[in-house]
């Protein structure tokens, strides 16, 4: 592996960081409430299954059990 200096390794450290392109402040408020969406979706509906499920083996459970 080849090695750098440090003056080097700064100088292409500042070179990848200016190629970065960083969001504007609309892209990271809309990926925001994207996110909050989706989790509200997946919490909504993975309640959905455990209630399914929940009464769906309570029903088997209270069939064969008594």
């Amino acid at each position: 592996m080849a090695r750098t200096n440090p003056v080097q390794f700064v100088q292409q450290t500042r070179a990848e960081i200016a190629k970065v392109v960083w969001p504007t402040r609309r892209e990271v408020t809309l990926t925001t409430i994207m996110v909050f969406i989706m989790a509200a979706l997946m919490a909504v509906f993975f309640s959905l299954v455990d209630l399914l499920i929940r009464t769906g083996l309570g029903g088997i459970l209270g069939y064969f059990g008594g």
